[in-house]
């Protein structure tokens, strides 16, 4: 199955009627995508994978190989409560609290990622308002809705495993937030989405491309319209794999629901539907819903 590719670019021509229609059926059917002629320039999104990889390496890759899970990996190993991954978080947004805290990361690598996010935040409101209009909601409904945003990134390595089939990378879940947008490894794989029944693994690429997927909060907020799909990363006996996933979330104190707008009508008597339907049952069915809605508000 080829993943969808969201061309940014033809945004601004003849093609982006054609483009909002593709991300809309990538939010609707598949619940991921890639994105393409993003704005964010390569030398930076590379300087940002170099300087992780360089601060794994000397920083927590001998750790990690110390640590209780990796010495004591073996058939005794509860596949489901671990995780094979080394990783932080940071936080940017609403204020950056802890990225000079992380030990070993010097200031090149905090500009970087300060020039990175900001432009990564760009991105993730330019999709949040296009995920709006292809709803049929205000252009700056979700990112109203989740103002003031949260915006944080889980730093992680997968390093390589000497037994794979013994645990995950990252046990399978969807993401609970918004909107993740993801700078993963060019070379190793790993990542799997759950589709029509099956893992679908997201093939790495040396092609500049920003991987997104949806969180819960979009499925709610989009009444079931948009999907968050189940994902998992598998361990990789050759290779230590790279993923930066940045978390454009709604903030702590953002109430999520529904978009009133795209709610079906309730609270009804079914005899006063009917008493309308009679009248209007050739009529279109969304308008007749809207018009209940507005009847037993």
């Amino acid at each position: 199955m080829a993943v969808p590719v969201i061309n940014l670019r033809e945004l601004d021509g003849d093609r982006r009627t054609e483009t909002k229609s593709l991300l809309h059926e990538a939010c609707e059917k598949w619940g991921f995508f890639w994105v393409e002629n993003h704005g964010i320039k390569e030398a930076l999104m590379e300087k940002v994978k170099g300087l992780v990889n360089s601060h794994y390496e000397e920083y927590l890759k001998q750790s990690f190989y110390e640590s209780e899970l990796a010495m004591g990996l073996g058939p005794q190993t509860q596949s489901s409560e671990a995780d094979w991954e080394s990783t932080y978080f940071i936080q940017h947004q609403p204020e950056s609290n802890n990225i000079h805290d992380i030990p070993g990361h010097e200031i090149e690598f905090c500009e970087a990622m300060e020039d990175y996010i900001r432009q990564l935040i760009k991105l993730a409101e330019t999709l949040a308002e296009l995920m709006s209009e292809n709803l049929g909601l205000d252009k700056c409904y979700l990112k109203e809705a989740f103002s003031p945003a949260f915006v944080g990134t889980k730093v992680a390595k997968y390093p390589q495993c000497p037994q794979p089939k013994l645990l995950m990378g990252l046990r399978a879940r969807t993401d609970g937030g918004g909107i993740i947008l993801l700078l993963q490894d060019d070379m190793v794989p790993g990542l799997e989405f759950f589709k029509h029944g099956k893992w679908v693994p997201i093939t790495p690429k040396k092609d500049n491309r920003i991987f997104v997927n949806l969180g819960d909060q979009v499925e709610v907020m989009s009444n079931g319209l948009y999907k968050s799909i189940l994902h998992r990363v598998a361990a990789d006996k050759d290779g230590s794999r790279l993923s930066i996933a940045t978390f454009y979330n709604p903030g702590a104190d953002a109430i999520i629901s529904p978009a009133p707008k795209l709610l079906y009508p309730g609270g009804y008597r079914f005899k006063d539907y009917l008493d309308y339907y009679t009248g209007t049952k050739f009529s279109d069915k969304g308008a007749r819903f809207q018009t209940i809605k507005d009847m037993f508000k």
